[in-house]
């Protein structure tokens, strides 16, 4: 029986406060984060991250010090491999903290599969997280040759969608006690810049909005983006403005992270402390934050359709 190895790809973060540095250097040092030639490149991404350290280690702090991120990427991995017959075998990568792409293939490698697959844990495809998560898998796998599969994307991803609309529906029938909700569909953001150059995020974070709106019977859901870093302009609408509109008005606030599947800090603490008390200073009688997906049996039940279905190489992945 032919072996599949599944790698399922995720951003990282840093499992203490010690890590936070490194975490940070790495993903400004990410030539898809920033596209200056070292050793300009170098230089900046040292003095971003000393920047941003202060603020990054109050957020942890929020935390315990460090993401979660890594043990929820885990039980996903976990949670896919029960769901998915006994020829595969899940793996962790994570882009910008441990396990890294070059000690996992190692593990892969001993398991002397016949083909792989590569997942990215990101629904939207975006240059700056799945491309460089590929890229880096094939710079680390040059001269192996087992064939390799890739899943770009699953915006609308019949199992990722049921698992958000089970997630939101009886949080929205609570807000509902307070007023008429008003639902904010989050993304992390990203520069104008990026998406004029082409990288196709925003219009498919746009496609899983619709369709999840259309799903839930949804009429003025927003979508809107959080994580607004840096002095370039980013798309929009910010979620910070559109909370604060939503609030003055005293609706009920209803928000539903679609990028992200795993928990971390901006879903813990920019969603769920940040935003939360300034949406309550703003006068909203109620806010209620949507989980993220997880191991959501849906979600993983469509994963793990996307593995066994998957055969054709996307074109935006021929970088």
């Amino acid at each position: 029986m032919k072996k599949t190895a599944v790698v399922l790809f995720n951003l990282g973060g840093p499992a203490s406060e010690a890590d936070i540095y490194p975490f940070l250097f790495s993903l400004f040092y990410d030539p898809a984060i920033l596209s200056f030639p070292n050793p300009i490149r170098y230089v900046l991404a040292k003095v971003i991250a000393n920047a941003r350290l202060s603020k990054a280690k109050a957020i942890y702090a929020h935390l315990g010090g460090g993401s979660p991120l890594l043990q929820n990427t885990l039980a996903q991995a976990t949670a896919l491999e029960k769901e998915l017959e006994e020829n595969h075998r899940v793996f962790v990568v994570m882009r910008h903290a441990p396990p890294f792409a070059s000690s996992v293939l190692k593990e892969v490698r001993a398991y002397e599969p016949d083909e792989v697959v590569l997942l990215p844990l990101y629904p939207q495809y975006s240059t700056t997280t799945t491309e460089s998560a590929f890229k880096m898998w094939k710079k680390v796998t040059r001269g192996w040759s087992v064939p390799t599969r890739f899943i770009s994307s699953y915006p609308t991803q019949a199992g990722f969608l049921k698992a958000l609309q089970d997630l939101t529906h009886p949080l929205y029938e609570r807000a509902q006690k307070h007023g008429s909700p008003q639902v904010l569909l989050t993304a992390h953001g990203l520069p104008e810049k990026t998406i004029k150059g082409g990288d196709p995020y925003q219009r498919q974070v746009e496609e899983t909005s619709r369709k999840l709106a259309e799903i839930l019977s949804l009429k003025d859901a927003i979508l809107c983006y959080q994580s607004r870093v840096g002095p370039l302009t980013w798309i929009g609408p910010s979620l910070e403005e559109e909370i604060i509109k939503a609030s003055r008005l005293k609706r009920p606030l209803v928000i539903v992270p679609l990028s992200f599947v795993s928990e971390h800090s901006e879903t813990l603490v920019e969603l769920d402390i940040t935003l939360k008390d300034l949406a309550f200073r703003e006068g909203c009688p109620a806010y209620e934050r949507v989980p993220t997906v997880q191991t959501h049996p849906s979600f993983i039940q469509g994963l793990a359709s996307l593995i066994v279905q998957s055969s054709v190489i996307s074109k935006a992945l021929h970088f």
